[in-house]
């Protein structure tokens, strides 16, 4: 089935960084694009309460329309040894970068089951494919990621529905500031990659020609996990 005439596309944490580029690429594709962030975006909520996204979903339903693209973006670090990492900072990082994508996707998908036409991309992580020291709570949440993203493709596959994931490596953001440096001498590009270019991936993931591609995980990460 082709797109529906709502093309209005959701995307988290996407006022800043990698979201930021996301949110301008599809807009340039000709969706109606709409941001969801905890303090800042056309809509606010927190992501890691499933009532706050309900409410969120609902909003943007009302002023935008049904949603036809969700791109779960938004991340957060809180970074230590496993064996110094407090639960409250384990269970932070988590709540957003896996539950939120969680609360995000089943609410999404309310809308995406009426259309028999939807695109989720969730935005992994290369340290959920490749280790990476005082990371545990990232790495797994992300990690976490890319099953739920396999899972809910097999569910979807024909409902006309695709769910696929972006790995970013070490891309230059303020997320990344305190980091990039020292991960960009283990990348065999020997560079950082820009947010544009994970919103390419993404825009081709959203568009009616990778109607076919479903389950994927697409690297841009310069072959840090080659």
């Amino acid at each position: 089935m082709s797109a529906p005439e709502s093309k209005v596309a959701l995307i988290t944490g996407g006022s800043r960084g990698i979201g930021a580029a996301i949110t301008q690429r599809l807009k340039a594709d000709g969706y109606t694009t709409v941001t969801l962030g905890r303090t800042s975006g056309d809509v606010q909520a927190d992501i890691g309460d499933a009532d706050s996204v309900q409410a969120a979903f609902d909003q943007v339903r009302e002023d935008f329309g049904p949603v036809a693209v969700l791109v779960n973006n938004a991340g957060e670090r809180r970074d230590g040894l496993t064996i110094r990492m407090s639960a409250e900072d384990w269970e932070a990082v988590v709540n957003t970068n896996l539950n939120g994508a969680f609360h995000c996707t089943r609410r999404a998908l309310d809308d995406m089951l009426k259309a028999r036409w939807g695109r989720i991309v969730n935005i992994s992580s290369v340290i959920a494919l490749h280790a990476n020291p005082g990371q545990a709570n990232y790495g797994a949440a992300k990690a976490g990621m890319l099953s739920l993203t396999r899972t809910v493709a097999r569910e979807m596959a024909r409902k006309g529905i695709t769910c696929n994931a972006v790995t970013p490596g070490v891309i230059e953001t303020d997320m990344t500031t305190d980091v990039v440096d020292k991960l960009v001498a283990s990348c065999p590009a020997g560079r950082a990659g820009q947010p544009e270019e994970v919103a390419h991936a993404v825009s081709f993931l959203c568009s009616e020609g990778a109607g076919y591609v479903n389950g994927a995980t697409i690297a841009v990460d310069g072959a840090m996990a080659a």
